[in-house]
């Protein structure tokens, strides 16, 4: 009598959006759980169907679903073990440090499964391997206590290191299972990628901090000038955590990444759709809802339009970044005189990750090609507006 395999063991996992809609699974850091997700997850899942999972000891996972020696080759073998339980064939992929270490893994070795890349706050090495190995034993000894203790320091900015995100991830950290923290340290000592980029195929996008200590940008640049095609996005004012410390620019990049990767929409109604996903992204909700609600029988036809063809074609093109598209559309409006567009396209530009002073560059730049009086309206304008976001 024949007896069938026993089922593959999955990793605790969340799932968030529509069935039909195009799968995303996200990885976490290091010491924290799914949860670190939280500020990007919704948004998402307005246009993916969002997976998260729960690294091994971590969260709700079991700290037996890694192997005695395993690494992060056995950490992708769980996630495709996830998709395939959830009859995923193709996904995209999006992760944070370790959980970006593992799409990489995966982009590598099984290019047929990855169809979009997201690898945030990672690197192709961690650093030297002792150092991790001197963090497993330290965490063997005497538990996380120690690595929690000093963790807010490297995930967070001093300015957020005492919010209450900053603090309820560092309460994961103290809860992860002391083995399961230390075995994949030693997994990070022994991970080294670099020679392999190059054979990733998927479209990928590398998001850095530029405040980041753990994996500081020039990881990340190694990154994207490894990786074919690669796109870069340094994050300004943010640490190792960058999707929590500055949630709407790591959201912007992200959208605007996945949505560009998805088919091109066969018809307006898949335009419109993937349209209003970017126009919320880079407006915000609260502004899209507004002028949702003024629409009228006059007004349909234009938003129904904008929608489509100006967030729906040009802002989920993938040749440009979300700041460089802002950069653009700040100067068109400048010197095209128009106020109320450019007061909205500031804000957005704050969103898509511009500085205050990248701002001001621009507006400066456009002095000299669009008029200093054009620019000193434009000026006054910015300067109101991130008056009103102190």
């Amino acid at each position: 009598m024949s007896t069938s395999a026993p089922a593959r063991r999955l990793p605790h996992h969340r799932v968030d959006g529509r069935d039909s809609a195009p799968p995303l699974i996200l990885g976490p850091s290091l010491g924290t759980s799914l949860a670190v997700w939280d500020p990007q997850t919704p948004a998402l899942a307005r246009t993916h169907r969002v997976i998260r999972w729960d690294l091994p000891g971590h969260g709700e996972s079991p700290g037996d679903l890694l192997p005695a020696g395993g690494g992060v080759a056995d950490l992708g073998r769980l996630v495709l073990d996830l998709a395939d339980a959830l009859g995923i064939d193709r996904f995209g992929y999006a992760g944070i440090s370790l959980g970006g270490a593992v799409g990489l893994w995966l982009a590598v070795h099984h290019p047929e499964r990855i169809d979009s890349l997201a690898v945030l706050c990672s690197s192709a090495r961690f650093g030297e391997p002792q150092g991790w190995r001197d963090r497993a034993a330290l965490v063997r000894a005497d538990g996380t206590g120690p690595v929690a203790a000093t963790a807010a320091g490297r995930w967070f900015t001093p300015a957020s290191a005492t919010t209450p995100a900053a603090q309820d991830l560092v309460e994961d950290l103290s809860t992860t299972a002391p083995e399961s923290y230390a075995a994949l340290c030693d997994a990070l000592a022994a991970y080294d990628l670099r020679a392999e980029l190059p054979r990733i195929t998927a479209p990928t996008l590398v998001v850095a901090g530029r405040d980041d200590p753990a994996t500081p940008v020039a990881h990340a640049r190694e990154l994207a000038d490894g990786i074919p095609g690669a796109a870069l996005t340094e994050v300004a004012h943010a640490a190792h955590l960058a999707n929590v410390e500055r949630p709407a620019p790591v959201l912007a990049a992200l959208a605007g990444h996945f949505t560009a990767q998805t088919a091109p929409p066969a018809a307006d109604a898949s335009r419109h759709s993937a349209g209003m996903a970017v126009r919320r992204a880079v407006l915000g909700d609260e502004h899209v809802d507004a002028s949702v609600a003024r629409t009228t029988r006059l007004t349909a036809d234009f938003q129904d339009f904008i929608t489509r063809y100006a967030w729906g074609e040009i802002w989920t093109r993938p040749g440009l970044s979300r700041r460089t598209r802002s950069c653009i559309t700040l100067t068109a409006l400048v010197a095209g005189g128009h106020h109320q567009e450019l007061a909205m396209h500031v804000r957005a530009a704050r969103r898509n990750g511009l500085t205050p002073d990248e701002i001001g560059e621009v507006l400066l730049q456009s002095a000299v090609y669009c008029g200093v009086p054009a620019a000193n309206a434009a000026f006054a304008i910015a300067n109101r507006i991130l008056e009103e976001e102190k």
